[in-house]
């Protein structure tokens, strides 16, 4: 072990806590919000980070199609993810946007995930109302690249899963039970200002955030 990670270790175990002491307690933040009240904090602060919110009903593919198909092109999503056989029932059979199902490992379809995909699709776990971002657990059926890629991201949020702080979210689903190996906060599109302290969307990633909000 070289000298300099040595001395690393040795700071963070003299600093750290040990077995036998109580981690301090935290204060945690709290919103009394009703559903209602945590939708419109959300859907302010997603607006404000240049992201779209639209409510929707059981016609959500439909509506997701009339806000792509201007854009024409392609949407990748998981066929096997949790809403991939609803998204092919309710998409409509002639459309302008053509969907494509993720089903190969990405080596395999890289040509076609850079050059031909105009958005991608995602569920999502829930939403964070006090931040206005969404919470996903990325899985082999939806890997992080459908979010991530594409020029668009579209999601679905029920209403229901959005929470007053992210505390609530993690208490309310249980996740001490069972932790995904990876969790994705989005709060807005891809953006930077890594360039001349100049704001940019699009640079690392979506330049342009669906989410459509079922009730």
């Amino acid at each position: 072990m070289s000298d300099a990670r040595s001395g690393i270790l040795q700071r963070l175990r003299a600093g750290g806590i040990q077995a036998d002491q109580t981690p301090p307690d935290i204060p945690l933040r709290r919103f009394d919000w009703d559903p209602a009240e945590c939708l419109r904090r959300f859907r302010a602060r997603m607006e404000a980070a240049h992201g779209e919110v639209h409510q929707v009903g059981a016609d959500w593919p439909q509506r997701m199609y009339e806000l792509l198909h201007r854009e024409g092109g392609a949407l990748l999503y998981g066929p096997q993810g949790p809403l991939g056989p609803a998204l092919e029932q309710g998409w409509p059979d002639r459309g302008a946007v053509r969907l494509i199902p993720y089903l190969e490992p990405v080596e395999a379809c890289r040509d076609t995930l850079f050059r031909s995909v105009d958005a991608g699709f995602t569920s999502c776990r829930g939403a964070i109302a006090e931040t206005g971002s969404l919470v996903l657990w990325p899985t082999p059926q939806e890997p992080r690249l459908l979010s991530l890629v594409p020029p668009i991201h579209c999601v679905l949020l029920d209403a229901a899963e959005i929470c007053s702080t992210f505390h609530e979210l993690l208490t309310r689903q249980a996740w001490q039970t069972g932790m995904p190996g990876n969790v994705l906060l989005i709060s807005g599109p891809s953006k930077s200002a890594d360039i001349e302290q100049t704001l940019a969307y699009g640079v690392h990633g979506p330049q342009r955030l669906v989410v459509l909000v079922r009730s």
